[in-house]
């Protein structure tokens, strides 16, 4: 049985013990030895109406527990009626609270509950209800019978009540151990993937730099290839010290910070140079910059833009060599930022490894900042990726 199917069994339970105990004593207190019928009284028929809707309140009482125990309270201490729906409201109230509300509701519940049970030890012994658990009709054995039943009648509710809560709070405190467990796994695989990505990438970008610019001295003809290559190594570099940085959470990597000034985050002025580099490596792009006041643009902002373009152009270049590529970059404050890379379908897919980690990781940026992306074929037979991101005006 689900939660919330036994949360209603309970709830109708309630509500339907505390109708027929409103019932049971508006009919004890009109009760005449020897005489048919009730001897109702405008102060017992006040009592049930009153009884009768602290009845129908306790739907209410785990969602307005300190207004639902509040007006069941009223009919027994001002009136004639039983304190069975007090009682119900009571384990919400120690259920969903521990402060001093608790305290002083306890109490006016344990008061409302010996006034009825003093009422109903002093009726005709035809007539009581609770009171032939007593024994006795002294005054000295009602008080004490009044208090032990008290001390029961209220103490279960109270005890049910803080035992709801205390499970409830352990609960969320597993629920909390949990998080934080599953977050230092997190964090120590981010460390372990940053130590990978430094041994394996790092070292070897640092070869193809070393060895492009021995080619530089040793081959003047390839001198403007070479020094392409090394620049494209450096940046690959610093492109490599940021992201250890963020995985390590901005920790200090060996030599340089993740902030460094050395390894400068992408902006969007730098996009004209990443479109020159990579029409030096084989792509014709023709682009399109209308942007206002890009130099206000923020940071985050332009190294998103810097970064899908960059991943656009590296995958017209993995997956469809040598085509032209249509570069659209444009927008500005309050309208935001919109980029469109398109490029023709090659005749036949061209293998490349890795495929669809670039696409997934511009999703990611992309949503980060609130934006959308979209990329995929389109029916005019070309590979298009739409992105837009916000700028706010300040």
């Amino acid at each position: 049985m689900g939660r919330s199917v036994r949360q209603v069994v309970a709830t109708v339970f309630a509500v339907a013990m505390s109708v027929v105990s409103s019932l049971v004593v508006f009919g004890m207190a009109g009760f005449v030895p020897g005489q048919e019928g009730i001897d109702a009284t405008w102060l017992s028929g006040l009592s049930l109406l009153a009884g009768l809707a602290a009845a129908v309140l306790l739907c209410w009482r785990h969602r307005w527990p300190v207004l639902v125990t509040g007006i069941a309270l009223v009919a027994p201490l001002l009136l004639a009626s039983d304190s069975f729906a007090a009682l119900v409201a009571l384990a919400a109230l120690a259920a969903s609270r521990r402060d001093w509300l608790v305290w002083l509701g306890t109490g006016l519940v344990f008061t409302a509950t010996a006034l009825a049970v003093w009422r109903d030890a002093g009726r005709h012994p035809d007539a009581r209800i609770l009171g032939q658990l007593m024994g006795t009709d002294t005054t000295a054995g009602k008080v004490v019978g009044v208090l032990v039943l008290t001390v029961v009648l209220t103490g279960t509710p109270l005890a049910v009540g803080i035992v709801r809560r205390t499970r409830r709070e352990l609960a969320s405190r597993e629920s909390e151990e949990r998080a934080l467990r599953e977050e230092v796994a997190r964090r120590q695989e981010r460390s372990r993937i940053a130590h990978e990505m430094h041994d394996v990438l790092g070292h070897r970008l640092s070869l193809l730099s070393l060895q492009a610019g021995a080619l530089e001295v040793s081959a003047p003809e390839a001198g403007e290839a070479a020094r392409s290559v090394r620049t494209s190594a450096r940046q690959s570099l610093d492109d490599l010290r940021q992201v250890i940085g963020v995985l390590r959470e901005g920790s200090e990597f060996p030599g340089r910070a993740a902030d460094s000034p050395d390894s400068p985050t992408p902006t969007l002025a730098e996009v004209p140079d990443l479109v020159e580099r990579t029409r030096r490596a084989g792509v014709p792009v023709n682009l399109t910059i209308l942007l206002d006041q890009a130099g206000e643009a923020p940071a985050q902002l332009g190294t998103a833009v810097y970064r899908i373009v960059q991943e656009s152009l590296t995958n017209v270049l993995r997956h469809a060599p040598g085509a032209p590529a249509d570069l659209v970059v444009r927008g500005g404050p309050g309208a935001g930022v919109a980029v469109e890379v398109t490029n023709p379908l090659p005749a036949e897919r061209v293998p490349s490894p890795g495929s669809g980690t670039g696409l997934a990781g511009m999703s990611e940026r992309v949503s980060v900042l609130g934006g959308t992306v979209s990329a995929g074929p389109t029916d005019r037979g070309t590979f298009t990726v739409r992105a837009w991101l916000p700028w706010a005006v300040h």
